[in-house]
C-alpha cells in the first residue's frame, strides 16, 4: 500500500466516511494501532524483536492508568504499545490489559479531520455514540499533546478485542506521532477476524470503513507490516 501524507489521509476518510459507494479501506483509515500488553518493557522488546526497531516511549495517560511506547507505520500512522502505568494507582482503560499473557492488538483509531461531523454521520446511521472527550499527554519535549476522540457503542467486541475503531481528531498544532517515533516499518494491510463477519463489515461501512473480515471463532484484528525483517504480521 503507498504511503499518504497525514494531510490527504484525514482529507480522504473526511470525504468518504458516510459515502456508501466509496469506502476508506481500513488500513488507509487507520490513525494507530493499539497493541496491549501487561508489561510495556516486555511489549517494546516483544515488538523490537519482530520488527528490528525498537519503540519509543511515549508517555502516561493521567487518571486512566496507562501509558505508551510508539512505533511509526508510515505517514499517519503508528503503533501505540499500551500498558498499565505502575505509578497510577487507578486503572480506568475500557480494556483491561493488565492480565495479557502476551502482546495482542485490542483496538485501532481511524482519523478524522472533523470529529463533529464524524459524530453526526455515526448518529444518522443509527448509531449512539460516547464523545467526543478530549485526551492529552505530556511528550518527552515537554510539550502536552492535544486530541479528541469519539467512541461508536456497539456489542461487536469480543474476548477483549475491539474491531470497531474509535475516532481521533489531532489539534491543528499538534505533531502527528508518525512523524516522531522511530520509523523503518509501514503498515501494508489491516484485516479482522469475527464470529460475524457480515455483521462486523457491515457496521464498518456505516463508518465509511472498508474491513476485509474472515470469520472465525474469536475475534482479532490482524495487522501486516513492511519492516526491516521482512513482512510481520501482528495480532
Amino acid at each position: 500500500m503507498r504511503s499518504l501524507t497525514r494531510r490527504s489521509l484525514l482529507c480522504a476518510t473526511a470525504s468518504i466516511i458516510g459515502r456508501a459507494q466509496k469506502l476508506v479501506p481500513a488500513a488507509v483509515a487507520a490513525d494507530h494501532l493499539l497493541l496491549g500488553v501487561s508489561d510495556l518493557d516486555l511489549g517494546i522488546d516483544w515488538v523490537r524483536q519482530r520488527t528490528g526497531i525498537r519503540s519509543a516511549t511515549g508517555g502516561v495517560h493521567p487518571g486512566v492508568g496507562t501509558r505508551n511506547a510508539l512505533l511509526s507505520l508510515g505517514a499517519g500512522h503508528y503503533l501505540e504499545i499500551i500498558a498499565p502505568d505502575p505509578l497510577q494507582s487507578a486503572y480506568n482503560f475500557q480494556i483491561d490489559v493488565r492480565s495479557l499473557k502476551e502482546p495482542r492488538l485490542i483496538s485501532f483509531a481511524a482519523a478524522t479531520s472533523d470529529i463533529e461531523s464524524t459524530a453526526a454521520i455515526a448518529r444518522r446511521a443509527g448509531h449512539k455514540v460516547f464523545g467526543p472527550a478530549a485526551g492529552s499527554r505530556v511528550v518527552a519535549s515537554g510539550k502536552t499533546l492535544r486530541w479528541r476522540t469519539l467512541g461508536v457503542l456497539n456489542n461487536l467486541g469480543s474476548g477483549g478485542i475491539e474491531p470497531v475503531p474509535f475516532f481521533i481528531q489531532w489539534d491543528l498544532d499538534a505533531l502527528h506521532p508518525s512523524s516522531s517515533a522511530p520509523a523503518g516499518c509501514e503498515l501494508e494491510s489491516l484485516e479482522f477476524h469475527h464470529p460475524h463477519p457480515s455483521d462486523l463489515s457491515a457496521f464498518l461501512a456505516t463508518l465509511g470503513i472498508d474491513g476485509k473480515v474472515s470469520e472465525a471463532g474469536t475475534a482479532r484484528i490482524i495487522a501486516t507490516l513492511k519492516t526491516p525483517r521482512g513482512r510481520v504480521e501482528l495480532s
